[in-house]
């Protein structure tokens, strides 16, 4: 397993200062690059080599210092020797290695310098000396298994366009033209935009025919518009020969796309200038990608929040059609060379593969891999015939890759026009690059094929009538998500509908529909699916509920995936989402690979995987599913008390002060009230418990019964009938869990910012509330474990998340969470002096609250040395318990290793209790 990048750096930086004085000369280079290969925790003896023997340009013999083979070609010299001069004689080996060997990385150096050329990268070389090494790791992230993947950049786009065209939308609905007809103005005004400045009609001539033949108040331009899409709509053969001579320069678009007759919309000044001004854009720099902005821009911001909808950048769309399908042509085509019969394979294949999106919105999805492919197509038409001395003929007859190799399915109209629309306008802008290629115009008009694009609900439809499992390839896209919490009536309805067949799906996220769906689709087939979703259907409960059924039914397995990762749009009130890709099929890829980022907003690093669970780690398929009661031996853990009071019990220092002074016996029945942001951020709040209280005690504070009043009624108000209930018994708690004795409180909530999630004792009279967790009676030890790396690394890979900060759960992840077993050497004590260590290094901070101590700009020293000794202390611990169940001890240094190791022990003890 790769080691962290915090080893990595630690491992450099002790390089660096054990070689800052001692390398000067050749005979020391072995020992150096041995050193500085171990630094990325790999044997250079296993990959590289020493004084590979080649032939030089002028024929002479020269020796390669290092040699690693495809990889990285090192050539060292002595320190203060000059850099570009290694430069120059690595690359004079060249000539004598093989296609196999030549290395993407080149490396010179003297000792005291590294100068790093990436060889497939336009960027310059990264140099920086000796002692900067440990900054400078990630630049040799290919050493220890950490391929990088960068992407292009969006491409370059004009968001005026959907800016002004959404300002023409709403002049029109305000005018009370709206609804269908609307739509299918503004998807046929995008056609008409875009094909006038990219050959598809003469040069400008839609905007001259606007701006020349309509009057200035607009009065007349829907009747021209309507005259325009008629004839659009008619073969050219078939036209009167009086028709206008602007009118007749348009082509005959077929398609249906201007069949439908429409009522005439009446413009005024404004509307038709905030038209003209759309067309003033060059239309030919912006990709029909954009168009889900276009769509967005033009929707009610109510409306697409209620669908649930999500817009999926160019970068991120790359990141989920590489791994599915993209890289493995790619491969192939580069394995083909100019091979005839292996490129004419490879065409033939490109025009046979089949795609859906089953939430495919405005078809940001399927319009970038329909680019992509033609873009291969059109690598394969160069090599093929690259040797011609003359254009190629018919060029159009041998582009083989179309749109109707594609299929969508969109619940709203719009976006599904607007998709069927996109898809034909890269095939135009992709027919352009062909046309430049070779020499003669490729112009796919009157429109014939046409990606297949359902207007209806995916969760509702049989997706085997849109196309059949056997003529399909890919399932791809972006499937809406949001909460179980906050579906809405409609979403709900079509959510139980698809997964009526999985039991307790009703905790799931929105989007688990689609996963289910299309597991079942392909169950048996070679179909393989990638879908970009949020992160929580792969943490906490909803792993048990909603993938164990999808591995044991239909045999589906995890082929790649991207952790969790952090985008955001230039799309108009798009927000950053916090999401991740997975890939899957009902069988499994001999190279599996996991893409992780260091942080959310970094590019991904590549790990290969022997197998990825629902987790997203490279682990067997283990899954945490909810459990009553602790695995282990230890204290139950349950919720705080729910209050459910409308705020009336509850009670800020001002009123707590207020109602002392009105009812000075009031103070009998007030208590400390905490929850997760009080705990943490060492917020004031007080409640009204009054468990306990007798009639006459409770008349005697009419101000404390007015409170209790309005605890009923709001109650009596709610939906649910168990809270209506409890309207009966208004000066209490809906839930009392509150402990009799001292409790570790645990925060249901928070930042995984935090390197620890902070916890700690509480006295009995401090009211915990429902949005904290109570551990009545732990001791030392059990703070100990649970403030431990061992108990934060199954944290995050068994917790829910909120956003991307934990959300703890006491049936999921701490009834489930393997302890350390005994005392073996009085490793249980160890534990406790080391968690007093921690207690005692935060109270030496009392003017700070636990969110300031645990923040990672500010944690103490002397709090984070403390938190290393118990790391260790508890980590020794489950070593120890190996080692006295007769087993070998295991290797806890890094996130994976524990991750591991604490799903085996998971594994185990639960077999254990089974049998």
């Amino acid at each position: 397993m790769p080691l962290s990048w915090n080893e990595i750096r630690d491992r450099a930086l002790k390089f660096s200062r054990e070689w800052a004085d001692e390398a000067s000369e050749d005979a020391e280079a072995k020992s150096f690059w041995d050193g500085f290969f171990n630094v990325f925790g790999v044997s250079r003896r296993r990959v590289a080599t020493f004084e590979r023997k080649v032939k030089k340009l002028d024929g002479k013999d020269g020796f390669i210092d290092l040699l690693w083979k495809g990889v990285l070609l090192v050539e060292h010299k002595s320190k203060g020797k000059d850099l570009d001069r290694a430069h120059t004689q690595a690359k004079d080996y060249f000539q004598g290695l093989t296609d196999a060997e030549l290395p993407r990385y080149l490396l010179v150096s003297d000792f005291a310098r590294f100068r790093l050329y990436d060889l497939e990268g336009d960027e310059a070389p990264m140099e920086f000396t000796l002692a900067e090494l440990h900054k400078n790791v990630r630049c040799f992230g290919f050493i220890s298994g950490y391929q990088v993947r960068t992407f292009k950049e969006e491409d370059p786009v004009n968001v005026q366009a959907a800016e002004r065209m959404g300002k023409l939308h709403d002049a029109l609905n305000a005018a009370g033209y709206s609804g269908h007809a609307l739509e299918v103005l503004l998807v046929r005004l995008l056609f008409c935009l875009f094909a006038d400045d990219t050959g598809i009609f003469p040069r400008y001539a839609f905007h001259e025919l606007i701006s020349q033949r309509t009057s200035a108040d607009g009065s007349d331009l829907g009747m021209w518009l309507g005259r325009a899409f008629q004839v659009l709509n008619t073969p050219t053969d078939r036209r009167q020969k009086t028709l206008d001579e602007q009118l007749a320069e348009l082509p005959y678009v077929n398609g249906r796309l201007f069949e439908e007759m429409l009522p005439l919309a009446d413009f005024n000044a404004a509307m038709r200038h905030q038209l003209l001004e759309a067309s003033a854009l060059d239309w030919s720099r912006i990709s029909p990608a954009i168009f889900g902005s276009m769509f967005q821009s033009v929707m009610d911001a109510k409306a697409r929040r209620n669908l649930g909808a999500h817009y999926t950048s160019e970068k991120n769309i790359l990141k989920l059609i590489g791994p599915l399908f993209l890289d493995g042509l790619k491969e192939d085509l580069a394995k083909a060379k100019n091979d005839p019969k292996k490129l004419d394979h490879i065409h033939r294949k490109l025009a046979s593969l089949r795609f859906l999106d089953p939430a495919c919105g405005c078809g940001n999805f399927l319009v970038l891999v329909y680019r992509e492919l033609r873009e291969l197509e059109r690598e394969i038409l160069t090599r093929r015939f690259a040797t011609q001395q003359s254009v190629l003929a018919h060029v159009q007859d041998h582009a083989l890759v179309d749109v109707d190799q594609f299929y969508g399915i969109e619940i709203e109209e719009f976006p599904a026009q607007i998709a069927q629309v996109a898809m034909w306008l890269m095939d135009h802008q992709m027919n352009l690059l062909l046309s430049e290629q070779f020499g003669e115009n490729v112009v796919r008009l009157p429109l014939k094929k046409s990606a297949t694009i359902v207007h209806g609900n995916a969760l509702e439809l049989d997706w085997k009538t849109l196309i059949d499992p056997s003529q399909l390839n890919y399932i791809l896209g972006n499937p809406p998500f949001s909460g179980a919490m906050v579906m809405n009536d409609r979403a709900r309805n079509a959510f139980s509908h698809a997964l009526s067949d999985l039991d307790g799906s009703g905790v799931l996220d929105f989007v688990s529909a689609w996963y289910w769906l299309a597991a079942k689709y392909i169950a048996g087939t070679r179909i393989e699916v990638g879908f970009v979703s949020t992160n929580s259907i792969c943490q906490g409960e909803q792993v048990g509920i909603l993938w164990r059924p999808m591995l044991d039914r239909f045999g589906i397995e995890i082929n790649f995936a991207h952790r969790t990762f952090k985008w955001s749009n230039e799309a108009r009130g798009i927000a950053a989402v916090h999401c991740i890709i997975v890939g899957f099929a009902a069988f499994g890829k001999p190279h599996k690979t996991i893409y992780d980022y260091a942080a959310l907003d970094s590019d991904p690093h590549a790990l290969p995987a022997t197998n990825i669970s629902p987790y997203l780690i490279d682990a067997p398929n283990i899954i945490v599913e909810n459990r009553a009661r602790p695995l282990c031996p230890v204290p139950v853990m349950r919720f705080g008390s729910m209050p459910r009071d409308g705020g009336n019990l509850l009670l800020s220092r001002a009123e707590m002060e207020e109602l002392i002074q009105r009812s000075p016996h009031a103070i009998r029945w007030i208590r400390p009230y905490v929850g997760s942001d009080e705990f943490l951020n060492g917020k004031e709040r007080w409640c009204l418990w009054l468990d306990g209280i007798t009639p006459a005690e409770l008349h005697q504070l009419p101000q404390v019964l007015e409170r209790i009043e309005l605890t009923r009624k709001f109650r009596l108000l709610s939906k649910a009938a168990s809270t209506r209930n409890f309207a009966k018994t208004p000066s209490l708690f809906c839930q009392i869990a509150q402990p009799s004795t001292d409790y570790l409180l645990v925060p249901g909530v928070s930042s995984e910012r935090r390197a620890y999630i902070p916890i700690g004792f509480m006295k009995p009279d401090v009211i915990a509330n429902n949005l904290v967790f109570v551990v009545p009676d732990a001791t030392r030890y059990h703070f100990g474990v649970l403030s431990s790396q061992m108990h934060m690394t199954w944290v995050r890979h068994t917790c829910g998340r909120l956003k991307s900060d934990f959300r703890y759960s006491k049936d999921v992840v701490y009834n489930n969470f393997p302890w350390p077993e005994g005392n073996i050497d009085g490793h249980r004590d160890r534990i406790e002096e080391a968690a007093n260590r921690v207690l005692a290094a935060r109270s030496a901070f009392m003017d700070s609250t636990l969110a300031q101590l645990y923040d990672p700009r500010s944690m103490p020293s002397a709090l984070v040395k403390a938190h290393t000794a118990l790391d260790r202390a508890v980590a020794t611990a489950y070593s120890a318990s190996e080692r006295g169940a007769g087993n070998k001890a295991p290797k806890l240094d890094t996130e994976a290793e524990r991750a591991a190791f604490l799903f085996e022990q998971y594994r185990t003890k639960l077999s254990k209790t089974r049998t």
